[in-house]
């Protein structure tokens, strides 16, 4: 059993469309519910940061391991 709910793969894809992927997907999600997201765009990194604070949705962790970035966000 995965420590997520759903899964977003938004690799190859370019800032912003990461954030607006994982918005729409969020956005059929429950609260609580845990997303984790990969992404290949650097940019994402802050991206994320700063789409967890303006929508009050926590980013629980964010690495990166081989070029891809994970990031781990629980729906508010």
């Amino acid at each position: 059993m995965a420590d997520f709910d759903r899964e977003l793969d938004a690799s190859g894809l370019n800032c912003p469309l990461p954030i607006l992927r994982a918005k729409k997907t969020l956005a059929d999600m429950d609260a609580g519910q845990v997303l984790h997201i990969i992404a290949t765009d650097p940019g994402s990194v802050k991206d994320f940061e700063a789409f967890a604070k303006q929508t009050g949705n926590e980013l629980m962790s964010s690495g990166e391991e081989g070029g891809k970035f994970t990031f781990m966000m629980k729906k508010a």
